[in-house]
Order: structure tokens, then sequence, then C-alpha cells
């Protein structure tokens, strides 16, 4: 405590002392509540990001069990059309048909699923590239410069 003219003066904070030498230095104030809100901003845009890259998954998860159950029909249909006592030329054949059938549909799952993946990740970078954008200017908006001594009015 310090005795100031016969008072006794309370401590300050670490805060307040801290506030008070950015204040003598000409350091910037900062509103607290602007980055607050910055912040909170930000984390709303990570969610959103989030739930983006969540719906995606989803479906690259619902597009392969599509090809699953097209690959089960296709498998079911040559079952049924196999005849274990047809020509071997003729098994042969069919199986092949499958082989591609299978190959052709798992290639095209593939590609969406990419393609699904790549416009998810593009739109991730475009959700949170834009709240950085945001985010620095609300920074930016929430620093003042104290007025300088050559600024103030002399009186």
């Amino acid at each position: 405590m310090v005795e100031e003219k016969g008072m006794i003066k309370q401590p300050q904070s670490l805060t307040d002392m801290l506030l008070g030498f950015a204040s003598n230095v000409g350091l910037p104030q900062v509103d607290a509540e602007k980055l607050i809100e910055t912040n909170r901003k930000n984390i709303e845009a990570l969610a959103a990001s989030a739930m983006f890259a969540a719906g995606a998954a989803q479906s690259v998860v619902q597009k392969q069990r599509q090809v699953l159950e097209a690959s089960l029909r296709e498998a079911q249909a040559l079952a049924r059309d196999l005849k274990p006592l047809g020509s071997a030329q003729e098994n042969l054949t069919k199986q092949t048909e499958f082989a591609r059938k299978m190959f052709d549909i798992s290639l095209q799952a593939a590609r969406e699923a990419a393609e699904t993946s790549k416009q998810s990740a593009a739109a991730q970078v475009k959700i949170v590239r834009g709240r950085m954008k945001a985010s620095l200017e609300e920074i930016r908006a929430s620093v003042s410069r104290p007025a300088a001594a050559s600024d103030k009015p002399k009186g």
C-alpha cells in the first residue's frame, strides 16, 4: 500500500498497472469486448466449417453404401444368370462382364467421393479464409491509438 498525503491508497491490480503503463508509453488501446466478439465469431466459423465437413463425410459414406448395394445387386444378378453347367467360355464372359461393371461402379464412386471431398475442402477453406479476413478487420477496428502529445489541444 502506498501512503499519499495522509491517505492510504489501495494497491493497483496488475491489469490496471499494465493499462496505465501502456497508456503512458503511448501503446494502442484495445477494446476487449470487440476482441471477445471477434473470437466468438471465429469459433462459430470453425464450427460451421466442421459441420460442413461432417456433412461431406456423411455424403461420401452414403455414396459408398450405394456402391456396395449396387455391387451386391450385380453379384445377385450374376449368380442368377450363371449356369454352372453352361460352357466355360460363356461363364468366363459373364464373370468378366461382372468384374468390368464392378470396376466401373467403384471407379465412378471414387470419382464422386473425390469430387465431394474437393468441394468440401474448398468450402471449408472459403469459410475460414473469410472469417480470418473479417477477424483481422475487427481486430484493427478494436485498437485505438492514444492521442500523441502534439495532438492534444493546448490550453
